[in-house]
């Protein structure tokens, strides 16, 4: 209950605002960016290895990779963690991939989040990306923060989205391909996509963890957006002016802090992912 009470206050005002047909730029994104719902969010897992007893009965035995265990508890229910990682293996193995290159490596704390600049450099007046919030500073003077400033985002899911006319600005030329060798923890869509991969992981994935790394990826959100061309006081949030050199602080500062809280996690979900394939390995 704990659990669900905690996932709900996450959703409350994504469901909604789904209702009543409104949007928000900034609180939607997690719902709608990332092909996990609110129903989702809210089932608890316990991980790999862990027998629930008198579980039979509950909902969560029909749940795909769970299955019964009644040698090890009376009416008891557990992960298929082997089932899990023969079928999804690859995906797992890919996942340690990434989460490991990336908390190896070093953050750069020096893009300033130009990334969503980017992303409205050249485009005229209401053909950005969120065409309800208007610029901060206006095209031309955001452009010309783009064109002031060095772009090296190091990761595929935001240059993918610049402009045709700001790509060749970019330092590097992300790829899918090249994704586990460039992503690096200071990257704010790294962090955000720590709780994609919980997610891609399904049960193997405790419960609390995986509302940790939405928790994480909310608040990275915001700064995302606060930092942004666009002009967010509408939706009540101050902007981060990366244009300026006390903006620039302050988003290298929160930056720094969410490097430290995504590389935590990154560790947990490896420790979760290495204690699966134990569990796989003794028949659990």
């Amino acid at each position: 209950a704990r659990h669900a009470d905690r996932a709900d206050a996450f959703s409350a005002g994504f469901r909604a605002r789904r209702l009543a047909g409104r949007t928000h730029e900034v609180d939607d994104f997690l719902f709608t960016y990332y092909p996990h719902k609110p129903s989702l969010l809210r089932r608890w897992h316990p991980g790999a290895g862990v027998v629930l007893a008198d579980a039979a009965g509950d909902e969560r035995a029909a749940w795909r990779w769970y299955v019964a265990d009644d040698e090890r508890a009376p009416g008891g229910v557990r992960v298929d963690a082997a089932g899990y990682l023969e079928a999804r293996g690859s995906t797992a193995s890919f996942i340690e991939r990434i989460l490991g290159r990336t908390a190896a490596r070093p953050g750069r704390f020096s893009c300033f989040g130009l990334h969503e600049w980017a992303m409205v450099y050249g485009v005229g007046p209401g053909e950005q990306r969120h065409e309800r919030l208007p610029l901060r500073l206006g095209s031309a003077a955001t452009d010309e923060v783009v064109e002031t400033h060095k772009l090296a985002c190091t990761h595929i899911d935001a240059f993918r989205f610049f402009t045709p006319e700001a790509v060749p600005r970019n330092a590097l030329a992300p790829t899918r391909e090249t994704q586990p060798d460039l992503e690096q923890p200071g990257c704010l869509h790294a962090g955000m996509d720590v709780y994609k991969w919980a997610t891609k992981l399904g049960p193997l994935v405790p419960g609390e963890l995986l509302l940790d790394a939405f928790e994480l990826a909310r608040d990275i959100r915001s700064l995302d957006m606060r930092a942004s061309p666009y002009d967010v006081s509408g939706l009540g949030l101050e902007a981060v002016r990366i244009e300026e050199p006390a903006g620039k602080a302050r988003y290298a500062a929160e930056q720094r802090g969410f490097a430290e809280r995504s590389n935590s996690l990154r560790a947990r979900i490896l420790d979760e992912l290495a204690h699966a394939r134990r569990a796989a390995a003794a028949g659990l």
